[in-house]
């Protein structure tokens, strides 16, 4: 089974000095029921299917599955999904050993910049850059999901 690790940060200043590569991302859910998320996702020119789990106690580790699909399916299967649609440029900036993806979103959740980390374990250190704002791993309302149904300007 794959299991994700992820810690989650909100972002406080200008991360985009130390991006290294860019790409628009526009997703939807099939189902956003926490104890299995099904997301669609076009991201850059490739279509993406992804399964998560519901998350552990600290909301840092959980099943995820995720296989590629063809762009034009993932379209297809969008026009499905339920109301609402994240849309987002993701930021890949280096920070010691990790790398983060900074997501900057748009349109209902305009404004809300989160980072993300990948670990190898809940235990790994990181090298945390001065842009890195409060942890909120574990907060639901910060998952893409939620953030579907409860956008950022309705806060």
């Amino acid at each position: 089974m794959a299991q994700e690790i992820e810690k989650k940060f909100l972002v406080k200043g200008d991360f985009k000095a130390d991006m290294v590569k860019k790409t628009r991302i526009t997703q939807g859910y099939l189902s956003s029921v926490p104890e299995r998320t099904v997301r669609v996702r076009i991201k850059g020119d490739k279509g993406f299917l992804t399964i998560k789990g519901i998350g552990n106690a600290s909301g840092a580790s959980r099943y995820e599955w995720e296989t590629e699909i063809q762009v034009e399916e993932a379209k297809e299967l969008m026009a499905i999904c339920e109301p609402g649609v994240i849309d987002k440029v993701r930021y890949l900036v280096k920070s010691g050993a990790h790398t983060f993806e900074v997501d900057e979103f748009y349109g209902d959740n305009q404004g809300l910049i989160i980072a993300e980390v990948e670990l190898s374990s809940e235990d790994d250190v990181i090298e945390k850059p001065a842009w890195l704002g409060q942890e909120v791993t574990g907060y639901t309302k910060y998952y893409n999901s939620m953030l579907m149904k409860n956008p950022y300007k309705k806060w």
